[in-house]
């Protein structure tokens, strides 16, 4: 199936094939627009008989026979992310024959394999085309320029272009590791040449897009942006829609698609109803909000035990809420803040350019448990590696390989293996962290406006 997908994406039928698979489009495109118009009971109904038929091939997956799980959701325990990575081949369910494997992108530095069913994929690709819809774009024919991790270049590379076409010409596709002070006309003439319908990014790139457009005093209009991954501020909501002049959507989700949640303006995001089945961990008081915990059980995948999986993602709602206003939030009725997540996991290069996409260093990198990047300084780098007994030479070429994919050769890169990782007074371990230098760097750039 794999070696299928990897043929079919050369051809320009590979959307239409695996994404947009006729078998189940049209039918989860139609039940999901008419859950939008659903009220609670409905909603309640419909996705307790989706959850029946997720939780019977669950039941027969190895976990499944090991925590005893049934029809009833309850009877399953929460479920961890260590868990799945400690064997995730416990977790596979049913026919393994139309599925595609997948790894998180690792924001914990720790990344971990998913297999997906093909109806899962079909849905999640609905739900992206229906996101596009609600800012006026069609997802089919929509010409789209893309602002997200892609390895466009060799980091060292600085000469233009910046960018490559895909997708038959209806696509760019743009380094967001090479938008600095020095490149930005060039970025802001492509964009007006190739005059895109809508602008795919993650928060960070899109904000530094935005401030160095300021700072030439310019605005491009770009009708649609859509942005997800990182934490979204009210400040980015504000400037993009200055200097792009755009309706802006941004959306919630994980590799392992157990929650979806999008929002059209700042500080109001809903669950998207008929996704999947919502939970509420309690995880602390803040003044007078309390924080939760997502939970999250997918409705489409049946090709993976992913019951009742925290997500580690937290929501912030007013305290005053009880049982009837989480089932609600819970099935899309009810808006709450937004995720609080990472919006800190970048680098930034001696020359102001900030890189993202930090959590794809470790992917398909064998025999590590777990990475963590410390930027001692704006030219040094060094990568913490808690490995695995088999941990080799070859595996640290590999993670260097994929670190020197989005570092310049400016920045000097030590990759050191540990028994721990280093923790912050409070016991925490994040996955990036600046020390007092770098800090005073992203201070200066942000000042200057070289960086988001």
């Amino acid at each position: 199936m794999q070696a299928l997908v990897k043929k079919l994406k050369l051809l320009q039928v590979g959307d239409s094939a695996v994404r947009r698979n006729p078998l189940f489009y049209a039918d989860a495109h139609r039940e999901l627009e008419r859950l939008d118009e659903a009220d609670l009971a409905e909603r309640r109904k419909w996705t307790l008989n989706r959850l029946s038929e997720v939780l019977f091939p669950a039941s027969r997956s190895g976990y499944g026979l090991i925590v005893r799980g049934g029809g009833d959701i309850a009877s399953w325990p929460l479920l961890t992310k260590g868990q799945v990575r400690g064997a995730p081949a416990a977790f596979t369910s049913g026919s393994q024959l139309f599925t595609l494997k997948a790894s998180t992108g690792g924001t914990s530095g720790a990344p971990l394999n998913i297999v997906r069913s093909l109806r899962s994929i079909v849905v999640e690709q609905v739900c992206i085309d229906r996101m596009m819809q609600k800012v006026g774009v069609d997802a089919r024919s929509g010409r789209c320029a893309v602002l997200r991790t892609d390895s466009v270049k060799d980091p060292n590379d600085f000469k233009p272009p910046y960018w490559v076409h895909a997708g038959g010409g209806n696509r760019i596709v743009f380094s967001s590791n090479h938008l600095n002070a020095a490149t930005i006309d060039y970025y802001a003439r492509a964009l007006e040449e190739f005059s895109p319908d809508c602008l795919l990014g993650y928060p960070t790139s899109l904000e530094a897009l935005c401030v160095l457009l300021e700072r030439l005093g310019k605005k491009i209009h770009i009708p649609a942006v859509l942005c997800s991954s990182e934490v979204l501020h009210d400040r980015v909501w504000r400037t993009a829609r200055d200097r792009l002049g755009c309706r802006l959507l941004d959306y919630y989700g994980q590799a392992e698609r157990v929650a979806f949640a999008y929002a059209t303006e700042p500080g109001a995001y809903r669950f998207l109803p008929g996704y999947a089945h919502v939970e509420f961990e309690p995880a602390g008081h803040e003044g007078d909000h309390n924080l939760y915990e997502i939970v999250g059980t997918p409705l489409w995948n049946q090709s993976m035990a992913l019951i009742r999986y925290r997500t580690g993602d937290l929501i912030r709602v007013p305290s005053a809420w009880g049982a009837h206003e989480l089932e609600e939030l819970s099935f899309g009725l009810r808006t709450f803040s937004g995720v609080l997540g990472r919006d800190s996991d970048i680098l930034v290069t001696p020359d102001g350019a900030k890189v993202t996409g930090i959590s794809h260093f470790q992917r398909d990198v064998a025999n590590i448990v777990r990475i963590q990047v410390i930027q001692e300084s704006g030219t040094r780098v060094v990568i913490l590696v808690l490995p695995e007994e088999n941990y080799c030479e070859l595996d640290r070429e590999r993670l260097l390989r994929n670190v020197r994919e989005k570092l310049p050769k400016s920045m000097q890169v030590e990759i050191r293996a540990v028994s721990a990782l280093e923790r912050t007074p409070r016991g925490k371990t994040p996955f990036v962290i600046h020390r007092a230098a770098v800090k005073e760097l992203l201070n200066t750039t942000r000042a200057q406006g070289n960086i988001a």
